[in-house]
This record gives structure tokens, sequence and C-alpha cells, in this order.
């Protein structure tokens, strides 16, 4: 099934859990034991630090460096992949390193034109094959360890698999980088319809040209003088009270407040509809649209400083086109009269008029555009209104198809703003979450880090809401490694593990200790297949370390043996959570995991088989 590719994989995997429960093969309890597996939870939470890692900007951020380093060359980048990944993998869990690593290439990919799917599976086959360059790399070695020392043999120091983990790397390199070309680039089917960015609608409309940022400082002594002869005062009052649209003919379109920590870093920031009963403060920075001459005059009066750079963000605030319908209340009359703000919460930035094509000069060629003295203009069907609110409120105006048509999908656009602000406080996670993981004096188990880090996450605001966090988790993959980890405790109970262990030794141990190395490799490599890697080595390193002792020779290689083909298991894609991971953000089926992980598990078995005797002797 999962190689005929038609089914979905985690409901292929979810109908063979439900046969092993009807044939009585497993019991429930049995069954659903990979629901609740630290591993599975584990995989949870990363995906939820991923997605605050890609929500903040980080992963961008950190793409565009890499980006800055490939400078556009594919194989630079795929370099760059393998070699960062292995290195990070040497020292995290390979699922923590591809969970991270995913929204970073993925960005990198997007930005320079490059596909993801070239590279999404090598990011996972890194992770492994870097897990081999220390003791904590990955849990087989510490498998391995383990019945090494408990079987009276000197344990095995952190940095014992360094050799073995720069060869099976260089050789991950050299397989990969001609298969992932061939069997990994996905041709584009077609050009996709390029819809408008948020950005794109600040250039189309030019709001940049009208728009200035004033702060409102603590000191404003060079504030007018009003009737009275005392400093004309704007904190503390409403926008009603100002009636600065009336006085001025400009318009106050956000508010917003930045709280900045001790270091001058931005730490939280409220962006809020400009509306008439809205209090200004001491230190709200006012977005202010209209003629510059006339905002200058309304900043001299009330003491206010203009800031330098002007920027539309988009965390709390967004911006949509709307076209008015001949069925529109509002057709007819004056923007300001629609008193849309009051009604609907929005505010118009722009209108466009006129049937023109908009394939050039950012859209402008052949059409009107009405940017001043909007609350004088009268709404005409067919117009095309830039308005701005609240993500929710622009959201609730696609129920209205009356008045209006919604030309594109505000809450995927929300869902695609990057919190930028909160980079350091994502970045301060991950390395909270790594050094957790990595350092034993901290008595935290993986599983457990994962968790706090994920809560973090959500806790710091790294997410527009908890409902983002959600959305980050890809729960097909997360039922599939669920569905599949109880394989192997059906696995021991019908025997069929302990058969396939025992005949390999009874087959190969009288042609020699190469034979019987390279029959353990491969029997570990097939069993890792069909059960978890951690598994598979438990159930192999006894039978190794009693093989190794039959035909004489030191233990060391053959448990070396059984770590690689536990770990290095690329030919499917629910043998590591790894793959399992990579599946869906590629778009990759069975098929392809076996065209390219399968010949590189084969040539790194054949390698190893010969090069592990060397590193360490008989």
């Amino acid at each position: 099934m999962f190689i005929w590719g038609k089914v979905r994989a985690d409901i292929v995997a979810l109908t063979a859990l439900a046969a092993l429960l009807v044939f009585g093969i497993l019991t429930p309890a049995e069954a659903l034991a990979g629901f609740s597996s630290p591993i599975v939870v584990m995989m949870i939470g990363l995906f939820v630090v991923g997605g605050a890692i890609m929500q903040t900007g980080l992963a961008k951020l950190t793409g565009n460096k890499l980006m800055a380093l490939s400078r556009g060359n594919e194989t630079i980048t795929f370099l760059l992949v393998m070699l960062v990944t292995s290195f990070i993998g040497a020292f995290v869990s390979n699922t923590g390193t591809v969970a991270l690593m995913m929204p970073i290439i993925m960005s990198l990919a997007a930005g320079s034109g490059m596909q993801s799917s070239r590279f999404l599976m090598p990011l996972a086959f890194a992770g492994s094959l870097g897990g081999m360059l220390t003791l904590i790399g990955t849990p087989p070695n510490l498998v391995i360890d383990e019945v090494l020392t408990e079987a009276g043999f000197k344990p095995l120091a952190f940095f014992s698999f360094f050799p073995v983990g720069i060869i099976v790397i260089a050789i991950g390199i050299i397989v990969l980088m001609p298969l992932s070309k061939i069997f990994l680039s996905r041709k584009q089917s077609g050009k996709k319809k390029k819809t408008k960015s948020l950005d794109d609608l600040v250039d189309e409309y030019r709001l940049l040209d009208n728009l200035h940022r004033y702060i409102v400082p603590s000191n404003r002594t060079s504030a007018a003088k009003d009737e009275n002869g005392e400093p004309m005062n704007i904190v503390g009052k409403t926008l009603k009270e100002l009636s600065v649209q009336k006085k001025y003919g400009v318009s106050i379109i956000e508010i917003r407040n930045e709280k900045k920590s001790r270091l001058g870093l931005v730490q939280d920031v409220n962006q809020n509809m400009a509306k008439s009963s809205s209090t200004i403060q001491v230190h709200d920075i006012l977005y202010i649209i209209g003629d510059e001459q006339k905002m200058q005059r309304f900043a001299q009066d009330y003491g206010l400083r203009r800031m330098k750079d002007v920027k539309i963000d988009f965390y709390d605030l967004g911006l949509t086109e709307i076209v008015v319908m001949p069925t529109s209340n509002f057709a007819g009359l004056r923007i300001g009269d629609a008193n849309l703000r009051k009604r609907f919460g929005i505010n118009v930035l722009g209108v466009k008029r006129g049937g023109g094509s908009s394939s050039s000069e950012g859209g402008r060629s052949g059409n009107e555009y009405i940017t001043d003295n909007l609350i004088a203009a009268k709404l005409h069907v067919g117009d095309m209104l830039l308005v701005q609110g609240e993500w929710t409120n622009l959201t609730h105006l696609t129920a209205d198809t009356t008045n209006w048509v919604v030309l594109d999908q505000p809450e995927k656009a929300a869902d695609k703003v990057l919190l930028d602000y909160k980079a350091p406080v994502a970045a301060a996670i991950m390395l909270l979450m790594i050094a957790m993981m990595v350092f034993d004096f901290i008595p935290v188990a993986p599983v457990t880090a994962v968790i706090i880090a994920g809560l973090l996450t959500v806790f710091a605001g790294c997410f527009r809401n908890v409902e983002a966090a959600y959305k980050t988790i890809n729960w097909e993959s997360i039922v599939l490694i669920a569905a599949m980890m109880p394989m192997s405790t059906a696995l021991e109970k019908t025997g069929a593990s302990a058969l396939v262990s025992q005949g390999l030794v009874d087959s190969l141990g009288a042609m020699g200790p190469t034979a019987l190395l390279a029959g353990i490799y491969f029997t570990t490599s097939l069993m890792t297949m069909f059960i978890s890697n951690t598994a598979t080595a438990v159930l192999m390193a006894p039978i190794a370390l009693v093989a190794a002792h039959q035909v004489g020779v030191s233990p060391y290689s053959f448990l070396f043996a059984v770590t690689l083909g536990a770990s290095m298991c690329f030919a499917s894609p629910f043998s590591t959570p790894p793959n399992a991971l990579v599946m869906k953000a590629g778009g990759y089926t069975f098929m392809d995991y076996v065209k390219v992980g399968l010949p590189l598990q084969i040539i790194i078995g054949v390698v190893m088989t010969f090069v592990l005797p060397l590193l360490f002797p008989y």
C-alpha cells in the first residue's frame, strides 16, 4: 500500500494498526502506545517550535544568510544544507535538527527560487548522518554503548563515532548530490497566478508617498498656544475631541505603542485602529496620511516629533481590496458619510477606479487612484477600495456579499505576516531548548525540553494566537509515526524479529567475520524499515555481541554495524521520524525514498563493511 501510493500514508498505517488489533496480535494498550510515545510528543512540540521560527521571520533571516553564502548557487546551497544540518545533528536529536532546519530551508528555497523538494529529503538524511559524529547524536549509539559496558568492555567516548560520522557524511554528499537532482527536482506545472502581497498593495497605491510617522514625546515645549495661552496638549484626548481630519485635513490611520527592553530591542508592538474613541498617550506613534504641509502644521501645533523611517507593518492590522457591488447600500455615498470605520472597523486608504490593465507601473496603468481627501470621494459601483483594519474585521468582510466582494483571503494573508520583532525571542527559546537537550548537567529529558520550548513560544507571543500554533503541526506525519511504532511490539510478540536475527548467525557465521558483519548491517537496516531504529538496535545489539564472541573477534565493529544499520535507514518514510517530517512538505511519495534512500543505504553498508574493521580491528 505504501509503494502503491494511492492511499495516504497515515491511513495505511492506521489500517495496519487496526488489523493487528482485530487479529489479537496487539492489545489496545499496545496498539495505542505510539500516540503517547515521547518521540511522538516531541515531534508535535518540535513542529510548534519550528513554526515559531518561521512565524517570527527567524527562518527567513537565517535563510537569507545561507543564501548570501551560497550566492544563489544550487550546488553550494546543497553542500551548506548537508554540512550545517550534519553538524547540528551531532549534538541535537536528528528529529529536533530536522524540525528546526526545515522552515529555514523552505524559506531559503522560496527566497532564491529553488525547489524545496531538492533539499528536504537530503536534510532529513543529513540529520541522521550527523548523528553518527557523537555518542549522543542518535539513540542507537547509546544502545550499543550500554551493551558494551554491561558486557565488561571499555565504554565508548563522546567522539569515538567521529571517524565513522565523517565517512558516512562524505558518502551521503557524494551520493545524494546527483540522486536528489535527478529524482527530487519537481517540475513546475505551469505558472501559478501571482496574488498581490501586502507590500504589493502598499506600492500600487503609493501609500508611503503620503504617510509619515510622528511620536508623542514626553516633553512638548514646542507646542503652539491655544486661545487661553496654554500649550496645546494632545495627551489624554480622543480623536473625536481633536477633530484632526476636520481641522487639518489629514487622517490618523494607526496608533502604535512599542515596548522596548533595556538593550533597545522591541519586545512588544501594539497596533491599534485610529477610532474616534482612541485616546492619545505619551510615546504613542501616530501614522498620519495626507498632505505633508498640513501634517507639519498639525505636528507643530501639538509638539510632535517626526520619525525618520516609514514602514507599514501588519502585525495586528492588515490590508485587503474590496469591490463595490451594484447591490451595495454605499454606492453613491461619500466615504465620510458611509461611516465604514464605525460600522465595520475599517479605514479606506485608497480608491482605484477604471478598468485599465494593472500589469505595468506597479499596477497603475489605465486606472485612477484616489488617496487624497478620501472622505469627500463618492463611491461608485465597481470601485476597488483598499481598506485597512484588524485582521478579524477584514475576515468578517467576506460574509457581506451584498455590499462588496473581497478580492483575497485576509485570514490566509494574516498567517503569512511575520512577527519579526519576536525573532530574538524565538532564537533565545531555540538556544535554550538545544542547551537543555545537549548538556547533561541540566536534568531535563529531551521531550520535556521540547514541551517547555513549545509552550514558551506561545506564551512569548511568537504566534498570532494559539490556533496559529496548532496549524503548524503536520498531523499526517504524527499519525503515521504513532501508528507504525507498535509494529516493533508485533514483530517481537510473533517471534519474527528473533527468527530473522538467529537465522543470520546460523547462515553467515561460518563465512567469516566480514560476511557476518555485512549480514548484521543489512539485517539491521532491513528491520529498521519496519520498526523504530531504537527498537531495532535494542534487538540486534545483543545478537551482534554474541555473534562476535562466537567467531572470536572484537565486538566493536559488529556493534557499530548495528548502530549504522539502525540509523542509516533512508529507504522508507516511516523508518525514522525525520524521514516522516519532510514527507508532506516535500511532496514525496514512498517510491521517492526508495529511489534516493535505498542506493545510499546500500552504498554506506558496502563501504562500511570494509572500513569498520580498519577503524576497529577484529
